[in-house]
């Protein structure tokens, strides 16, 4: 039987199946080839965060060399350490051949080996680092170093494993939503399915999934407290200092803030450290399961750290603490859909949105962005919205994907009106269908008082994906935010049209944008819808604060807005302010004067008392508010007589208006025109104060 072959060998048939089952890396197989075929000696240095991929890429470069003839000689154990030549813990070389160092750490190792391989061999490592400084800046390196790191594979080779190993294509979305490409993670999951948890691929699988791949991307954690640091910034956009000591709830976290700059799964920023995005779903999902309650703390934490840096005025740092916020809404059914750009860095088809920038539009724009909205909206719009250029009542802004090139093409553009009750009648804004529907209805409804501005955002678009989700649109998003929140003159309602206003119904719920029919429009053919909320109702920490309890409740749209001091605050408008002021100053000093006064269910008021509060406490607020404005009014030396005439009359009474004259010397006419200017004066401030709110 002289033909007859040779039995297989169990280890030929295990490298064979993992030939087989080899997925992507074509671009560094490929290159390996060209390696293999050149006939010299190479350091093939492979790289990248733990379950990447590196040792199954080594093991397919040895069934490559072996397919060609090459010795392969495979190297999984630290050779000890020894005196050189003589050291016969260093395997024998042959020429020709393919050293395989598949250790952790390898680059000892392979230092070590280089002396005792023959000039010929190929020398491939796996290490979750680059090649040390060392080797890519001495010249000796040079040509011989052939570093290869690894990315995460793409969604194509990502669904040839799954397919491979048995996972359904229905189940594919899932699986690659949760493994972002990474191949342990792909292999761990399709292991669930095939030999577990059938048709269950979702970040809420089995704890033995999360925890087996928390075991291969985590060396050991040294304490609970190191691991509260991982489970804290793994719920956050990007993490600082500061940061993690809010989150973590310790006075200095520069020892764990340092330690998390150390793993291999940590990326670095521009504003901070985040992990890896595998790294960040599966401490995020081992958490949701295990502790889910702690989970919602961090993010509380985080909600609360995020409205504290949003008091400081530093406009710049609102900006981007406003895409960290969103952040922590990503799993909302209802927001998280809308905010991809800020959770994954980039929209498909969309410049990344870092790359962005926004700035006040220039007269050389103007062309481009009525050419835009004419492409979506048509030319009727297109010549409205021309109307507006100029106008005192409007800001245009422009999107462009590249900040630092000045003659960037536009990426978007937003218009904002912001509209008076003088403006409510001007011909231009009667004449536009848009500022017609908010006229009217701001004139029956809106309630607007003197000094109060409403913001319309007359129009918003991006140049690719017109109002789809896409990182112009939510950069746009979160600069409107910024403006609402900030503006010197902050807006006492907005009124946000889309073009599609179902589409956007769940997310304005979500953020208290109530749905006003009664401000839709139409241009062009094309129908608008219009959502408004009321910023005297609910200020910006209020929001800011509701959507912070939204985001861990059961059901968000459950939470109300919060609970307004005095059973409901109320929007004033100046002639019944002006009459609240003169009735508080009657009952001030007098027990139980102040109850019932209309000013308690005032913003001023309410601001400084708190939420919660209940009337005495509110009566005590308005008291201290009324005294600290009449003393600003004595700085100024043409307020000072009226400052006097009120001091004697309700801050500190004489009893009668006759006593107050007397005591300040003025014969009751002059008093009495005293004593209206000064009541006059405090209104206004006090009104003043009331818009502020």
């Amino acid at each position: 039987m002289g033909g007859q072959q040779a039995p297989q060998r169990m280890a030929d048939r295990f490298a064979a199946a993992r030939a087989r089952g080899f997925v992507g890396r074509q671009a560094e197989v490929e290159a390996f080839r060209r390696i293999l075929a050149d006939g010299r000696g190479a350091v093939v240095h492979v790289h990248g965060s733990a379950g990447i991929g590196k040792s199954t890429l080594l093991h397919q470069f040895a069934w490559l060399a072996d397919g060609v003839g090459r010795p392969v000689t495979v190297i999984a154990q630290e050779p000890a350490a020894g005196d050189g030549a003589a050291d016969a813990s260093l395997p024998h070389v042959a020429p020709s051949s393919l050293v395989v160092v598949d250790v952790p750490g390898a680059v000892p190792a392979a230092e070590r080996l280089l002396a005792h391989v023959p000039d010929d061999a190929v020398l491939a490592l796996a290490d979750r680092e680059p090649p040390p400084l060392a080797w890519r800046t001495d010249p000796a390196w040079l040509g011989l170093l052939r570093p290869m790191p690894l990315a995460p594979l793409d969604p194509a080779d990502s669904a040839e494993l799954l397919t491979r190993r048995g996972v359904p294509e229905a189940e594919h979305p899932h699986v690659l939503a949760f493994t972002r490409g990474h191949p342990l993670a792909l292999a761990l999951m399709a292991d669930v399915h095939v030999h577990g948890s059938r048709g269950d691929t979702s970040p809420a699988s089995p704890p033995r999934v999360v925890n087996t791949l928390l075991a291969a991307l985590l060396d050991v954690v040294p304490s609970p407290q190191h691991r509260a640091a991982l489970e804290a910034y793994a719920q956050v956009l990007v993490t600082t200092e500061p940061l993690l000591a809010a989150l973590v709830g310790v006075p200095d976290a520069s020892d764990l803030f340092e330690w998390l700059c150390t793993l291999s799964i940590t990326e670095y920023g521009s504003r901070g450290i985040r992990p890896h995005d595998l790294a960040r779903s599966v401490l995020d999902a081992e958490l949701s399961w295990r502790h889910p309650a702690r989970r919602a703390e961090l993010r509380r934490r985080a909600s609360t750290y995020y409205q504290q840096l949003f008091t400081d005025g530093d406009r710049a740092r609102q900006r981007t603490v406003l895409a960290d916020f969103a952040y922590l809404h990503r799993d909302s059914p209802l927001v998280g859909p809308l905010l991809a750009p800020v959770t994954t860095g980039a929209a498909a088809g969309s410049a990344d949105l870092d790359a962005l920038s926004i700035a006040p539009a220039e007269a050389a724009d103007l062309p481009g962005l009525l050419a835009m909205a004419e492409r979506y909206e048509g030319p009727e719009s297109a010549r409205m919205l021309g109307t507006w250029w100029g106008h005192p009542a409007a800001t245009w802004a422009t999107v462009r994907a590249a900040a630092d090139v000045e003659e960037a093409s536009p990426a978007g553009f937003y218009l904002l009106l912001a509209l008076g009750p003088d403006d409510l009648d001007d011909p231009v804004v009667t004449a536009d269908p848009a500022g017609a529907a908010a006229a009217g209805w701001l004139a029956r409804h809106g309630g607007l008082r003197a000094g109060e501005r409403t913001l319309l955002v007359r129009a918003w678009l991006a140049r690719d994906t017109y109002q789809d989700v896409s990182a112009v649109q939510t950069l746009i998003t979160l600069r409107l935010t910024h403006h609402y929140l900030t503006a010197e003159q902050r807006p006492a309602l907005t009124l946000l049209p889309f073009a599609d206003p179902e589409f956007w119904a769940g997310g304005c719920a979500y953020t208290d944008f109530d749905r006003l029919p009664e401000a839709d429009f139409t241009v062009g053919g094309r129908a608008y819808g219009t959502y408004v909320h009321d910023w005297r109702r609910t200020p910006p920490l209020a929001w800011l604060g509701l959507l912070c309890e939204r985001e861990s409740a059961a059901d968000p749209l459950a939470v109300a807005a919060p609970s307004e001091p005095g059973g409901g605050l109320r929007v004033l408008d100046a002639e019944t302010f002006a009459a609240g002021v003169r009735e508080a100053l009657r009952g001030l000093g007098r027990a139980g004067g102040l109850r019932g006064c209309v000013l308690l269910r005032s913003r001023a008021v309410a601001s400084r008392a708190g939420e919660g509060t209940g009337p005495d406490e509110l009566a005590s607020a308005l008291a201290t508010l009324l005294k600290e404005t009449a003393a600003a009014l004595q700085a100024a030396p043409r307020d000072r007589r009226a400052h006097r005439a009120l001091h004697h009359t309700y801050l500190q009474p004489a009893g009668t208006q006759q006593r107050a004259a007397d005591l300040l010397g003025l014969p009751m006419s002059t008093y009495r025109r005293h004593l209206a200017a000064g009541v006059e004066r405090l209104t206004e401030e006090l009104w003043r104060r009331e818009l502020d709110s």
